[in-house]
């Protein structure tokens, strides 16, 4: 099962997670977010240190974005994924991987999250199968984008039907690996793990890190 930790803004910690041995590390480019990169000089960072991250993928998390910012970040940030976090459409999602089809900029992934609520209807997210390689899952209802540290009823999960495979999302902590093990759906890919592993906004604690990846 693969691991996506967000939220990450600071070097050293973001070492420390990459040691652990996750496939994704996501980076928040959204200014109202606790965990925003900000004015940081984190760019730097990574283009000077890029060969730290290995095989972890570097991920980008947007809300509503103009399509020029998330172009600009990719190349900055070298990200690899692009997440869409906020009330992005399907012709929103197509017209950016065709910018990118066209052209000579890097090129990222798209991934879209879904914020899921009792009411919320699957079949909404079959719009994006042919732009997103790759959903979120997590918890709605909250004004708040993502970090809200809540879980939703997983039990809905028997209502996507979709061929697009997904990461949970949503309050999960470091002693929910037994009942993320329990979901049993074949497009489950992983996890998507934030604000239940923090020892503050944006700094990971990497005991309940690894307490969480032992037992998952």
């Amino acid at each position: 099962m693969k691991t996506k930790v967000c939220g990450l803004r600071a070097p050293e910690n973001i070492k420390e997670v990459l040691a652990a041995g996750v496939d994704y590390v996501g980076f928040i480019f959204h200014e109202k977010s606790k965990r925003y990169v900000g004015k940081t000089k984190l760019a730097e960072w990574i283009t000077a240190n890029e060969e730290v991250f290995g095989g972890t993928k570097k991920v980008g998390v947007f809300v509503n974005a103009e399509l020029d910012h998330i172009l600009n970040a990719v190349h900055d940030y070298k990200l690899d994924f692009v997440q869409l976090h906020g009330d992005e459409s399907p012709g929103y999602c197509r017209e950016l991987k065709l910018l990118w089809s066209v052209s000579t900029l890097r090129k990222a992934h798209l991934i879209k999250a879904f914020s899921i609520t009792p009411d919320f209807d699957f079949s909404t997210t079959h719009a994006y199968a042919d732009s997103c390689p790759l959903f979120i899952f997590d918890t709605g209802g909250h004004a708040e984008k993502g970090g809200t540290g809540q879980k939703w009823d997983w039990a809905k999960l028997d209502e996507y039907e979709g061929l697009v495979p997904f990461l949970l999302s949503g309050g999960i902590g470091p002693l929910d690996a037994d009942d993320v093990k329990a979901v049993k759906h074949v497009q489950l890919q992983g996890v998507d793990l934030n604000s239940g592993f923090e020892s503050e906004p944006g700094v990971k604690d990497l005991a309940r890190l690894r307490l969480f990846l032992r037992d998952l």
